[in-house]
């Protein structure tokens, strides 16, 4: 492929006097998957009309990895932004809906806590709830974490319902994600951005050559043929086929905070109803996820190989799982961590080419999607200025490292002592950043995120709340309020998130009829 008019890159001769074109006029996404069709989808959304070509290039030999089956409530967004019919979307990727995530057994055994999505209480002089909380605490009340949060409320009792932005309680501040097939997604997502005008090539890069200045140049592929692009995008997995092994760009090694470094994975077939959240429950060794689809259930189990061999932790989840095993148990290995740059030269890691945080917080969607959105508000000529490409890193890895820190809280703040693991995470070095948090809120009670941060200061409260972080004060704004009124505000917030709960359906009764025989549905429930 040398016709300089195919490949912008072959020639940047431009007439005496004129101006210079130095659009980007071919991106090619290596890696398919959610992330490569993520990206290519978001991608040709964003550049209609610019002539840009955008091809992805999907290795036969590759299977998909299949642990991203849970998100967090900006993949709505994502839809949104894509303009995509959800009940479209759910119907087509066997999807469920999530209300935010149940840990048992952290902080100890027999123990359980929720982190939910949506509003938590009201303000009260101006002050986030969770700081009301500490004041009845101080008040000699005993508030129940449940009757506060709407979606905790819905997911104990096996509901759901959506927001209902007429009301002003607890139903407004409802929010949501989705559970969904990640080999569906993938096919759906292919279709999508092909109907966009993405092209498909199904070849093995096998390397790249690189110009002088160390840009990639050209893929290379097994059958000896070669694709140039102006942006390359790394979707090749744990490998990194190009962000490393073109570009040697190094990793930032995280293990020494987050020691689980395997994970084992298999489906079962769907028994029971499905709970409308992703169920977390720590094991000796790590822990283990539950995930319930319209047609099946994922589970996995994250573990440290210091901790346990391969073969004990696929025993261990076999053990405790309900339900026929419908593949066979498929283990993965990972280190977590970072590229050093997540944009080097002319190529964009995404997905786990760009480093791995565990799936605890159900991040790596959403990690893809904000790679996509910072490269679209940094989105580069052909001159790749580096003040640009080095402001793109900065910003993507605060945000790493901001949710590396919200991970790293769920371990280090066990009570457990039961297995080596454990006594490990009480006692490892923390990041400044997370240990500066951590004392700050357990002298104060007070959070202070930065804006943009993915999780906000109820996230963080649910889980130090949760693993029994009890500050020595609270915020003297809610003296304003006495503790007879912050009783009677609490109860009134009570009685209004069991009325919205009271009228919501159950969880099954949102999906067509399948393998249980549920009914579809209906149109009342909807509303």
């Amino acid at each position: 492929m040398s016709d300089p008019e195919q490949n912008p890159t072959a020639s940047r001769t431009a007439t005496p006097g004129a101006a210079t074109d130095d659009r980007i006029r071919t991106i090619a996404v290596v890696g398919g998957g959610t992330a490569g069709w993520l990206a290519a989808s978001m991608l040709a959304r964003a550049l209609p009309g610019t002539g840009t070509v955008i091809s992805v290039i999907e290795s036969p030999d590759v299977g998909t990895v299949g642990v991203g089956e849970a998100t967090i409530p900006p993949i709505i967004d994502v839809l949104r932004f894509l303009s995509i019919d959800e009940q479209d979307f759910i119907r087509h990727t066997q999807a469920t809906y999530k209300l935010g995530i149940k840990f048992s057994d952290w902080r100890q055994p027999g123990h359980s806590y929720w982190h939910p999505f949506g509003t938590f209480g009201v303000p009260v002089n101006r002050r986030p709830f969770h700081h009301c909380w500490h004041r009845a605490r101080a008040g000699g009340l005993a508030p129940r974490f449940n009757d506060y949060s709407l979606c905790a409320t819905l997911g104990d009792a096996g509901k759901f319902r959506f927001a209902d932005s007429r009301s002003d309680g607890p139903a407004a501040g409802l929010r949501y994600a989705l559970h969904f097939d990640a080999t569906l997604v993938a096919k759906y997502l292919r279709a999508y951005a092909e109907r966009l005008g993405v092209t498909r090539l199904e070849r093995t890069v096998v390397g790249a050559t690189q110009r002088a200045d160390g840009f990639i140049d050209a893929l290379q592929f097994s059958d000896q043929s070669a694709l140039r692009a102006d942006l390359y995008i790394d979707c090749s997995g744990f490998r990194g086929v190009l962000i490393e092994g073109v570009l040697g760009t190094g990793y930032v090694d995280w293990s020494p905070m987050l020691p689980c470094d395997r994970a084992v994975a298999f489906p079962t077939e769907l028994i029971g109803p499905r709970p409308p959240y992703t169920h977390s429950r720590a094991r000796s060794a790590g822990w283990q996820w539950r995930i319930p689809l319209q047609h099946r259930v994922g589970n996995g189990y994250v573990y440290s190989s210091a901790h346990c061999s391969d073969d004990q932790a696929r025993e261990d989840l076999l053990a405790s799982v309900a339900g026929k095993p419908l593949a066979e148990p498929r283990v993965l290995r990972f280190v977590t961590g970072r590229r050093q740059r997540f944009w080097n030269r002319n190529c964009v890691a995404l997905g786990l080419a760009s480093g791995f945080l565990e799936p605890l917080e159900s991040t790596s969607i959403h990690l893809v999607t904000s790679g996509i959105y910072h490269l679209l508000e940094h989105f580069p000529d052909r001159n790749f200025d580096l003040t640009n490409i080095d402001s793109y890193n900065a910003e993507l890895i605060e945000e790493n490292e901001r949710i590396r820190d919200f991970i790293v809280l769920h371990y280090c703040l066990t009570q457990r002592t039961d297995s080596p693991l454990w006594v490990y995470c009480r006692a490892m070095r923390l990041p400044d950043s997370l240990r500066r948090r951590i004392e700050q809120y357990q002298a104060t009670g007070r959070i202070r995120p930065k804006n943009g941060e993915l999780f906000t200061d109820f996230s963080w409260f649910y889980i130090l709340e949760g693993m029994g972080v009890r500050p020595q004060a609270y915020d003297r704004l809610l003296d304003v309020v006495t503790t007879e009124q912050v009783s009677r505000l609490m109860a009134t917030l009570a009685e209004a998130t069991a009325a919205a709960a009271a009228g919501a359906g159950t969880h099954d009764s949102y999906f067509a009829q399948g393998a249980s025989g549920l009914p579809a549905m209906t149109a009342a429930a909807r509303r």
